[in-house]
């Protein structure tokens, strides 16, 4: 017993000692607290020179320099936006229930309303192209895009695609500041990645973008999600990039970077827990659109192209359950089943039939609505899909054309 206190009291001195070393609290060079302050200041003045060259080693790294590089070609983005809204004159309280929200939704009035929000963006080249989310500017009616030293601009939308959620501005001026491309194809999971943008419109506080850093989380995620700026409509997000950098509501549109400070996405989504009336907070899950699919997509923009995405397959599909399982006689469980198929359709001149269950789209696995939305939903007219179905228990391939949808 004796033996352990003794061993423990050793071991509390030199815990202290190294503190102490560390922390530079030895008793000959420190102070008592100045009278008004609840801390001690040391006083030891011994290779300050030393100090500074170990803590400069250590603060200026790879990340420090990406930020001070990257960021005077980070911009805030201002957006004006006339909306068409849904109004009741009875209001909001018998719209809580259903039997009054099916009566009095015929009242409801539809007008335009303007809408302000924000977003951020970056500078992609000397002559002020900016490349941003279509959920950020694509439909505004007003873009005032804001500097790091203060200068505001007047932005023109050169294109968007309101699918792939990315959209090209353009400023007037030259020697502009401006970002480089990566590769998104060579991200690592685990690597370090470096989210730039206007969180919360802090950026029209100081003229300064936000800087946070976290790893790369995950690669090739792929999900859909409605696009509320239109009817039927779904933005697709494909092989996104899953970070755990913090990304909050006004970092939609700003750069996702690796350490050699080189663009590998565009922060676009993040999933959150909780809203406040100023947005949704992080909660250490966002993603980001990879840059090669950027790419692609702004150069047809930039090119005066846009992209066709009016198509249609003639294909009416369910999702495999107990029920088509038995009408169909399938003893698939996974994919979706084909049951119905549009004369004169895509889908026919493909001889596609009812029954069949679609497997594989274009490599893409079909397990969920998910699966269905990114492998269709991202094609345009034109394309050639290469379908995978099980009929009968035989594995088909199929060549699938997306027509122009008839009017």
């Amino acid at each position: 017993m004796i033996m352990q206190q003794v061993l423990m009291k050793l071991f509390l001195s030199s815990l202290l000692l190294a503190s102490c070393i560390a922390t530079s609290c030895t008793s000959k060079n420190s102070e008592p607290a100045p009278e008004g302050k609840i801390y001690s200041e040391s006083n030891n003045r011994m290779a300050v020179e030393d100090n500074n060259a170990v803590l400069n080693g250590s603060r200026h790294n790879a990340i420090t320099k990406a930020a001070r590089e990257c960021s005077p070609a980070i911009v805030g983005i201002n957006v004006t936006e006339m909306r068409e809204v849904n109004s009741n004159p009875f209001g909001g309280f018998f719209m809580d229930d259903p039997f009054f929200r099916d009566f009095y939704g015929r009242f409801n009035q539809r007008y335009t309303q303007k809408i302000q929000s924000l977003g951020s963006g970056f500078i992609i080249s000397s002559d002020g192209y900016i490349i941003t989310n279509d959920h950020v500017a694509g439909r505004a009616s007003k873009v005032v895009v804001t500097m790091t030293n203060g200068e505001k601009y007047d932005a023109e939308i050169i294109g968007s695609d309101p699918t792939s959620d990315v959209a090209l501005l353009k400023i007037k001026g030259s020697n502009f500041p401006y970002v480089k491309l990566g590769n998104s194809d060579d991200v690592m999971v685990g690597e370090w990645s470096i989210a730039f943008g206007n969180p919360f419109g802090l950026f029209d506080r100081n003229a300064k973008p936000t800087v946070t850093v976290g790893v790369i989380s995950n690669i090739g995620v792929n999900f859909s999600e409605n696009d509320n700026t239109a009817i039927n409509s779904k933005r697709v997000y494909r092989n996104m990039i899953q970070t755990d950098v913090a990304i909050s509501s006004g970092n939609s549109g700003g750069p996702l970077m690796n350490a050699n400070g080189e663009v590998i996405g565009v922060n676009t989504v993040i999933f959150s827990t909780a809203q406040s009336g100023r947005g949704a907070g992080s909660i250490g899950i966002g993603f980001a659109i990879p840059v090669n699919r950027v790419k692609k997509i702004v150069n047809q923009l930039k090119g005066g192209q846009k992209l066709d995405r009016e198509f249609y397959t003639g294909l009416t599909i369910d999702f495999l359950n107990e029920q088509n399982q038995k009408y169909y006689k399938t003893k698939r469980s996974e994919g979706v089943i084909v049951t119905g198929v549009a004369n004169n359709s895509p889908a026919e001149r493909a001889e596609i039939e009812p029954g069949d269950v679609i497997v594989d789209i274009d490599g893409i696995a079909i397990h969920s609505s998910d699966d269905v939305d990114v492998s269709i939903n991202d094609g345009v007219v034109g394309q050639t899909l290469t379908v995978k179905l099980d009929r009968d228990g035989d594995i088909l391939t199929k060549k699938l054309t997306l027509d122009k949808r008839k009017r």
